[in-house]
């Protein structure tokens, strides 16, 4: 009632009968809204919505790790970093090991996976995209996108809502961002990108497919993008909207990438 109680007094006050009667009609709105977000944050719902992420992720990964017929090393190092990120307990962990399996195994259902996290986390768009970023990322562990694992991708991707347009757009900016973080890591291309020769022709195009822009966009367009981006992945809004958080300290790292893309272009367009 806080919200009918304040707006139908400031309504009155303001404008009289009719006042009143728009205060509370907005006022119930207010409290409407309030009403949705504790739910948001209601401690049960959040632990249903990271135990679905949980339960989808880490069976996707394996199956995905699979597609080529293959568990390679590098495809299970990067899940054991993926858990590594998120901080897991021993019993945690051994669950992510054993869900990674299940995904690995003849009988694993792709479909069954995808819709029981929608179930839970469909109308949670930053759920879908993280879950979808790192399903990506490991799919590029080898350095490679095979045919089959960029297959089962898309499917996961339609069935999450996602067009054909989005979908290849995503992959572009989680390719080229993958490619900064392996340079860093390596300690490869910083000599490069702060070298008086500047940044190679293909360093420059990883760049502006990290922030999912085109070579030709304007200053104000890549700020635009940068700003968009960083937004997107800002820890205190993933945690307003729902992210769990184990991922959040995961999926705030893609801002690294991305802080390196828009840095190497501003250094060359300046130069």
């Amino acid at each position: 009632m806080f919200g009918k109680v304040i707006a139908g007094l400031i309504g009155f006050v303001t404008l009289g009968p009719l006042g009143l009667l728009i205060g509370v009609f907005v006022g119930h709105l207010f409290d409407k809204g309030r009403q949705g977000l504790r739910g948001q944050f209601d401690p049960q719902r959040r632990a249903e919505i990271e135990n679905a992420f949980f339960s989808a992720v880490f069976p996707l990964l394996g199956y995905i790790a699979k597609a080529d017929g293959r568990v390679s090393q590098d495809e299970i190092s990067g899940t054991e970093q993926l858990m590594v990120k998120m901080n897991l307990s021993v019993e945690s962990r051994q669950r992510a090991i054993q869900l990674f399996k299940q995904g690995t195994e003849a009988g694993f259902s792709l479909d069954a996976t995808v819709e029981e996290f929608v179930t839970h986390c469909g109308r949670y768009n930053d759920l879908k995209q993280i879950l979808l970023v790192y399903l990506i990322s490991l799919a590029f562990a080898d350095g490679h996108l095979h045919e089959e694992e960029e297959r089962i991708l898309a499917q996961i991707a339609s069935d999450l809502g996602y067009s054909r347009y989005a979908f290849n757009h995503l992959i572009g900016m989680v390719k080229a961002q993958s490619f900064f973080h392996r340079s860093r890591q390596s300690g490869g291309g910083q000599q490069s990108w702060g070298g008086q020769q500047g940044p190679s022709a293909n360093e420059l195009e990883l760049a502006y497919e990290a922030l999912g822009v085109k070579a030709s966009a304007t200053d104000a367009e890549l700020k635009r993008a940068y700003r968009k981006l960083m937004s997107e992945f800002h820890p205190d809004k993933l945690a307003g909207r729902g992210v769990p958080e184990n991922m959040v300290k995961v999926a705030t790292e893609r801002t690294q990438e991305i802080q390196t893309a828009y840095d190497l272009i501003k250094k060359y367009r300046k130069a």
